[in-house]
């Protein structure tokens, strides 16, 4: 197990050069900063290779093995066993809606679909709209007093009709990692599909979608250090049954294109590729030697490390004050908890607290973070919502206590906030 000091900060925060305008970055499951890397691919496939794929001279033959190299680092970024079950979109929400699209001719009326009520909108809202086509929904109610998904819930939501399970791998909200491989098996001894929305996962833990055994995997890069970009993994047999979204021609065995109308954005999946390079450097710095999966995954040791001592440090402050409610886990048991922490402060309005922070230059947010139906359920839409710390490797110790002195020196109203009637 890496430990933190085996992550180089100095050279981890001059990678973003994001960081060096002064803000404290507590937004990061909003979308996180991106890498110099990122973008210097972007620029490289703009200024070198922006033309269309398919053409036989140079520069196509060029860019149309940029992106077969982007989803190549796409392969290894999530352990798919091969480039074409990585198929690339425009946003988490776009690809799980073109996902519930191309399912059209496997759904007939009376086929159900289980949703979570903790995920966010996105792998929630494509699926609620097939019931227009007499799609069954079932929903899998989260236990209000462990916060967690039972499989004892979902057991009797599961019958003979049931085609697809639909789940997060970690609420933005809760920050609790949900234990995917033992739905999954659960899941598939039941005769149906797993889709898995990992946005609030990717950046904090090695996707290994093959020790996962999942259907479909979604997430977003613009969350994980690169551009407002996304990518679907999906079992390379599953995507060839889908139906094709792109022109008529585009045969069912045209994996993964039929799934990409119009085409992907080539420089932005090209950015993938400054995603993976960034993370084989950093395991590489904690010593591992071995292939670019095995450095991908020793990066995300170090980074699992670093992140969890900002987690302790922020959970240990609101644990220590009488008048904060933590949602979700308040120890991180077992590294189960990412640093996306959402709390509320007896009788204060989120939006009030939040922007007497933005005076302090410290981003971060307050709401229901587009997992409304979770905060419905949970009771937490009045006041504003609740407030979130979303962290990520590159922050800092010291960032979590200037934000803490911050929040007390807010909190004390020595900053003129009254609380609210």
């Amino acid at each position: 197990m890496a430990t933190a000091s085996t992550l180089d900060l100095d050279y981890v925060r001059s990678q973003f050069p994001g960081l060096d305008r002064g803000w404290t970055f507590f937004d990061n499951a909003g979308g996180s900063q991106i890498l110099k890397g990122a973008v210097e691919r972007i620029n490289t496939f703009l200024y070198e290779k922006n033309v269309q794929i398919g053409g036989s001279y140079e520069v196509s033959q060029a860019a149309a093995a940029a992106l077969y190299e982007a989803r190549t680092a796409a392969m290894h970024l999530v352990n798919a066993s091969r480039p074409e079950e990585i198929v690339f979109g425009n946003s988490t929400t776009a690809l799980m809606q073109n996902l519930a699209r191309a399912m059209h001719s496997q759904l007939s009326p009376g086929d159900e679909i289980v949703i979570t009520v903790s995920d966010h909108e996105s792998n929630i809202g494509p699926w609620d709209r097939l019931q227009e086509r007499g799609i069954i929904l079932k929903i899998w109610p989260l236990n209000k007093e462990s916060l967690t998904l039972d499989l004892a819930d979902l057991a009797p939501l599961m019958r003979e009709r049931t085609k697809l399970v639909c789940v997060t791998h970690c609420s933005n909200i809760l920050g609790s990692i949900n234990p995917i491989r033992e739905i999954a098996d659960f899941v598939h001894a039941r005769g149906a599909k797993i889709c898995v929305d990992a946005v609030a996962y990717a950046p904090h833990r090695a996707v290994d979608v093959q020790a996962f055994d999942v259907d479909y995997y979604v997430f977003s890069l613009y969350k994980t250090y690169g551009p407002h970009y996304a990518l679907m993994y999906g079992k390379y047999d599953l995507l060839l049954e889908l139906d094709t979204l792109y022109h008529y021609f585009y045969g069912r065995d045209k994996v993964p294109g039929k799934l990409e109308p119009g085409n992907p954005n080539y420089e932005l999946a090209f950015s993938t590729c400054g995603i993976v390079d960034y993370l084989t450097t950093l395991g590489e710095q904690a010593g591992e030697t071995g292939s670019t999966r095995a450095k991908i995954e020793a990066a995300y040791g170090a980074i699992t490390a670093q992140e969890n001592a900002l987690t302790e440090r922020l959970l240990t402050y609101l644990r220590s004050r009488n008048d904060c409610r933590i949602i979700g886990q308040s120890l991180n048991r077992d590294s189960q908890r990412v640093p996306t922490i959402a709390f509320r402060f007896d009788g204060r309005e989120a939006a009030d607290l939040c922007k007497a922070m933005d005076a302090e230059k410290i981003a971060m947010r307050f709401g229901d973070f587009h997992s409304r139906r979770l905060a419905e359920y949970l009771g937490l839409t009045d006041h504003g919502g609740m407030l979130r710390v979303s962290m990520v490797h590159y922050n800092t110790i010291e960032e979590v206590d200037r934000f803490t002195t911050a929040l007390d020196r807010i909190l004390s109203g020595e900053a003129g906030l009254a609380k609210a009637s």
